[in-house]
């Protein structure tokens, strides 16, 4: 958990932040549970270690966790999925039948209803790519 604590705290100092007590139990609680967890479990999982932590201070620490959310509205648009890049920030829309085509089999093999996806894929875009390999190289 330390290469964690350090990941995270080193991100903190990025926006100004420290890390707290509070921020460093609601870490501990989320690395300590393997799975799929809801902010709820998350919450739990804190209180069992603080009992006196807030579920605010542990929702406003998942959101550090996570990093930024993008909202779009989907009405009358034709569906697409996303290439984000985890430097800049920047985003690509795309639209790609193989992908559809697999993710209907994805479907098929687990006895899933497709109803819908959304689909966000990270890495670097070719300018933070090139920025990268230039710093490299010094």
């Amino acid at each position: 958990m330390n290469e964690e604590r350090d990941l995270f705290e080193r991100y903190l100092r990025t926006k100004d932040l420290k890390m707290t007590s509070p921020r460093e139990t609601v870490l501990q609680a989320f690395l300590a549970t393997e799975g799929h967890l809801s902010a709820e479990d998350v919450f739990d999982a804190a209180r069992r270690i603080d009992p006196g932590i807030g579920q605010a201070t542990v929702f406003r620490t998942l959101k550090l966790l996570e990093g930024p959310r993008r909202y779009e509205h989907a009405y009358r648009h034709r569906h697409h999925d996303h290439l984000l890049c985890i430097r800049c920030g920047k985003l690509v829309e795309f639209f790609d039948p193989a992908i559809e085509k697999a993710q209907d089999r994805v479907f098929e093999k687990y006895g899933f209803k497709a109803i819908g996806h959304m689909m966000e894929l990270k890495g670097l875009c070719a300018e933070c790519t090139e920025a990268v390999r230039d710093s490299l190289a010094k």
